[in-house]
């Protein structure tokens, strides 16, 4: 049973822009969200000591269940792969080119978090997609017209849902949709950053040197000390994910 909230983080071209839609409602007359409570910080989280001890906790959003935080480990992570219709020859090089981008993506992340990539989607927690996001217009009262935002690059969003257990848990999944016309230092930006979303991280850095910055720069950031210390701070905030809902 899939409960009706929708989050995305639009990484644009030159901007990152942060859009949430819908409500979070009780599942249903029967049952109740869990309380807000702390989770114990992970034991790969609690044994990075880094010596920079900067943040930028402080722009991190919370959703309508609290703080996006993954409570069993490792994530699943799951890559689209060519279908049978991908029959050109250069269409399936192009493809895999990117696949293998994203791993690296993948791969810088998981010096930090445990990671491991399922063959399928429905054992995903994280599911990346290679298409290029849709525009999104906006209405606007003023003009009776609909605005277009600036051509988006990649896209997270994030969706919950109950448990098959019993007592039920309240969870959540992540999609991200990165484009396949980037150049490879941005795609491999654009995966760095929309990855950080997913894991919890659910804003933005004002330092361009930061994996998670707001906008592109010219040459990739790498995953900074800043953002693990974000990263850890926020897996010690309260959520409602990972706890059984009441009946």
């Amino acid at each position: 049973m899939k409960l009706k909230n929708l989050g995305y983080f639009i990484l644009a071209i030159f901007t990152c822009l942060f859009l949430v839609f819908g409500n979070l409602s009780i599942v249903n007359s029967q049952s109740s969200l869990p309380e807000l409570k702390t989770h114990p910080l992970p034991i790969f989280l609690a044994s990075l000591n880094p010596i920079d001890k900067e943040d930028y906790f402080s722009e991190i959003k919370t959703s309508p269940v609290g703080y996006l935080i993954w409570t069993h480990f490792p994530l699943k992570v799951y890559l689209e792969k060519p279908t049978e219709t991908d029959v050109s020859i250069a269409s399936n090089r192009r493809f895999l080119h990117w696949l293998e981008i994203m791993r690296k993506g993948v791969t810088e992340w998981a010096q930090y978090l445990p990671i491991t990539e399922v063959e399928t989607e429905d054992l995903a927690d994280i599911f990346i997609k290679r298409n290029a996001p849709p525009l999104k217009p906006k209405f606007n009262s003023e003009t009776g017209l609909f605005d277009f935002p600036p051509a988006t690059t990649a896209e997270t969003k994030y969706t919950f849902y109950l448990s098959k257990d019993q007592p039920q848990l309240l969870l959540h999944k992540m999609t991200i949709t990165v484009s396949p016309n980037l150049a490879d230092d941005s795609t491999l930006s654009a995966i760095l950053h929309e990855l950080g979303h997913a894991f919890g991280i659910w804003g933005h850095s004002q330092n361009p040197n930061d994996a998670l910055y707001f906008s592109q720069v010219r040459d990739t950031p790498p995953i900074s000390e800043r953002d693990i210390n974000t990263l850890k701070k926020i897996y010690q905030q309260p959520t409602k994910l990972g706890w059984p809902i009441s009946n």
